[in-house]
Parts: C-alpha cells; structure tokens; sequence
C-alpha cells in the first residue's frame, strides 16, 4: 500500500487497483474541512545562550525529563574568529529557553564524532549520540562515524557501540556506518537505528549489549549490497548524502520510487502502536514497517521537488493515540504536518529565510508533553527553534503554505 504525495489543495485521488496502492495523493496547503489540525506559533526568544556563546550547525534537538530540551550543535563548524565563543557540544535548556548545563565533545574512553549529527534521550533516561564524518566541504577529515554513544543525563560517559572507521557495509551486524537517528523502545529496550549516511539501512541492536537483532531495507527487502557510500556522496554543510554514490537521484514523480534507500537513511521513529517510521531523504519519502521489518505503506513529501531530498526529521503528537506526524523537510526548509494513520499531509509550514518562524536546513525536530515543537536547522540555519503549540484550528492556520508557495 503506497500513498504519494502532491502539491495542490484536495487534490486527491483514490486508484484500486490489484496491488492496493495509492498512486496518487496530496500535499495540502490547509486541513481537509472535516479534520481539525495542531497549530504552532514561533517563540523567537528562545533559546537563551548565556556566556556569549553561539552556535555552529545546530544538527538535533531531543526532549527528555522535565520536558528540558537538549540542543547537539557542531562547535568545530562555528568561524574561525568566533572559536573561543563556541558553545560546548550538547547544551541543556528549561523549557522556557533558561540554561542548564553543557557538556559533550572529544575526551578519554570514547571517540566522539567528528560530525555530530543526532542526539535523543531512551526510556531510562540515557542520550545517544551519533555522527555523520566524513561530509563534504567540513573540515573534521576523513575519519568514519560508524559508532553510537550512550551518556548519562549528565554526560557521564556509559557505552560505546561500534567504532570509528570499522563499518563494512550493509551487512555488518557490529558497526554502524554514519548513524543518522536512533530510537529505544521501552517494551524490548531494542535500539532502532536510521543507518544512514553510509549504509543504507534500518539496523535494531540490544539497547545494553549491543547484540545484533534484525535489520532491513526500503520495502522491508535485505539492504543493499553495495558499500558504504564515499564522502563525496555527502552534500555540503547540512550533513547528508545525496543517494547511492556521487550522482544526485532521479527526481521521479510517479510509481513506488527506488528500490532501496538512498543516502541519508534520516530519522527512525517507533509508534506508540508499534508501527516503525523511516525518513528515506533522498528518495523524499518515508516508509512504514512492522518492528519487525514488514514493509507497511509510504508516503512521499514533497516529492515533485524542488529539492532533491526532503524529509529528514520525524517527530509525533504527545496524545496517547500520536494522532499527527510531524516532518522536517530539509531540502525545501518546510514543515509538514501529517495525519498519522493516514498519511495525509494537512499543511506545511516555513520557508526559505532568515526570519523567526522560517527555515534554513531544518534537520531533526522533537515534541514536547504540551505538543511544542521544535526544530534544528544545520547549515546555514545554525540555530534551534521552538514553536508553541497553541491548540487545535479548523481551518488552515495563518503560516499554512498556499500552492503557489509549495509549487516546485
């Protein structure tokens, strides 16, 4: 079952044919007028850096304990000038913007990545940390990022899985390979990783030991044989790959899309449901499976382009039933606001610009208990947003993006 996606307000339409699939969809610039939709408004005071510190690429935000939020930047990308301002790698906030503490980069017992790229917090209260080196035009080198950090709340240094330069490719069962994303599920403490910048894969591991569990690729089929992808598959500041090799992807429009995933395998995400979300970038989808890798349906965001990629960050309602997807498309710097179970796009939201409410580069993104959102944009974003979620609208919200906007 395959819903694509369109711009276009309503346009929509349903084919039954012997494979069941949906060839045809929408990406709506408002919300169907039976459905109502969350709506946000930018805090643009958030957050607060204290000690005149900035950011570099702003590469993750997560949401742990307390709803505090946890910013992962990249202080070697800051300018060389403003080096001695950088901001420690991880930086602690309140959920009004107040610091808290910092801490991360390069120490004893662990290698930290050379391109910090994901952070998130597991059920027990740990943070996993992967990078993305080697990446285009950064100037870290050409050390691998096939590991996984696990710290404390604290920083306190917990585990390593993997290590830096020993990925093999697809079917490595001991290393990652440029890990994009990782998400823990509490009922089997399994570790889902978006697998990523280099393979091309969802990879799941025991979330203490490390064992190798089960992994898949595009429509649930064993990954691709190929290697890892080389550096220069990898664009330039935003830290993402361009497809399988150096060439760019087809942008096709029609049928189910590539065979298997392209490179950036982005963002992983498990339903309170149990239905696990795959944000494959390049192909500008995201594909649904069984925990178990059963390929369920998939929807295409903003497929016609103009970007080449889009959807890279996930993130869902806080409502027990996570009635909305949210999705940061990164190529195109919208917001998508998705039903759920159905996969229909209600609006988006963003554009290209500078201003509080905007995007450049927005890479992943987390929800809060009270339904705030919030966004990470690398470069040349370099900065963390929070939108306030302020209730439920039945007609389209002021910042919902017409078809003349979403048009590629």
């Amino acid at each position: 079952m395959t819903r694509t996606m369109v711009p276009g307000f309503f346009l929509f339409a349903l084919v039954i044919a012997a494979s069941g699939s949906h060839p045809l969809g929408n990406n709506l610039a408002a919300p169907q007028s039976n459905r109502h939709v969350p709506t946000f408004e930018v805090d643009p005071l958030w957050p607060k850096l204290p000690n005149n510190w900035i950011f570099g690429e702003v590469s993750a935000v997560a949401v742990g304990p307390r709803d505090h939020i946890w910013v992962l930047h990249r202080p070697r990308t800051v300018a060389p000038e403003q080096k001695a301002d950088a901001a420690p790698a991880v930086v602690e906030f309140d959920e009004a913007g107040k610091f808290v503490r910092a801490w991360g980069g390069p120490a004893e017992g662990y290698e930290w990545p050379d391109t910090e790229h994901n952070i998130s917090v597991d059920h027990k209260g740990n943070f996993w940390i992967g990078g993305s080196n080697p990446t285009a035009s950064l100037p870290q080198g050409t050390r691998s990022d096939d590991m996984l950090l696990k710290f404390t709340l604290q920083g306190k240094f917990l585990k390593e899985f993997g290590a830096a330069r020993k990925g093999t490719g697809n079917a490595d069962t001991r290393n990652v390979n440029r890990p994009a994303d990782i998400f823990v599920d509490a009922k089997t403490n399994e570790a889902y990783v978006a697998d990523g910048y280099g393979d091309r894969r969802v990879v799941v591991f025991d979330a203490d030991t490390g064992a190798f569990k089960r992994m898949w690729g595009a429509f649930g089929n064993p990954p691709d044989s190929e290697p890892p992808a080389g550096a220069a598959a990898a664009p330039a500041a935003g830290g993402g790959g361009r497809g399988r090799g150096a060439q760019a992807p087809t942008l096709d429009t029609e049928g189910d899309g590539a065979k298997y995933f392209g490179n950036p395998v982005h963002a992983v995400k498990l339903s309170n449901d149990n239905l696990v979300y795959a944000a494959d970038r390049s192909n500008r989808r995201i594909q649904v499976f069984t925990p178990a890798g059963k390929y369920v349906t998939q929807v295409f965001i903003n497929r016609a382009g103009p970007s080449a990629g889009s959807v890279a960050g996930l993130a869902f309602s806080p409502d027990p039933q996570q009635q909305f997807l949210y999705a940061a498309d990164y190529g195109n710097s919208h917001i998508a606001v998705l039903d759920r179970k159905s996969l229909k796009v209600l609006y988006q939201f963003g554009t290209r610009s500078v201003k509080p409410g905007d995007f450049q580069g927005p890479h992943h993104i987390a929800v809060d208990s009270k339904g705030n959102l919030y966004v990470a944009e690398v470069a040349p974003g370099n900065r963390a947003q929070k939108f306030l979620f302020k209730g439920m609208s039945p007609t389209a919200p002021p910042n919902a993006l017409t078809p003349e906007q979403l048009a590629p």
